[in-house]
């Protein structure tokens, strides 16, 4: 995977990758608005179980990202989709939190532009 896209987890002792994908992008729309409106509503969640239901979510469509786009490229290697009965299982709320973090690593780098400036050509240099 592209590093430079994707944060790192470790859940039960095996390492996915979070990618934000234009797959991952269209299921976060669908469930809450688009990608603007997650913030917000990860923030707003009125009760504990229903926060912990969205990042165990989220989790699970970021880290599953990076399994589908191996099997897409090896599918003669194809590797288990992670599942959020799994990510409930095999991890902490304690753990959760820091993966808040990584989520949010993930959604930056797959949203992020890279703006390089162009030399002048001399087409657009005064000429004295």
């Amino acid at each position: 995977m592209d590093k430079e896209r994707s944060a790192v987890i470790t859940i039960g002792g095996q390492e996915y990758e979070m990618l934000l994908t234009t797959k991952a992008t269209k299921e976060i729309a669908k469930r809450y608005g688009g990608l603007s409106n997650l913030g917000e509503k990860l923030m707003k969640t009125e009760n504990f179980e229903m926060a912990l239901d969205e990042v165990v979510w989220l989790i699970t469509l970021l880290a599953n990202q990076s399994v589908l786009v191996h099997n897409l490229q090896s599918p003669s290697k194809k590797k288990t989709l992670l599942t959020e009965e799994a990510v409930e299982l095999l991890t902490s709320p304690f753990e959760l939190a820091d993966y808040k973090n990584a989520i949010m690593e993930a959604m930056y780098k797959g949203t992020k532009r890279e703006v390089e400036s162009e030399e002048e050509s001399s087409k657009n240099a005064q000429v004295g």
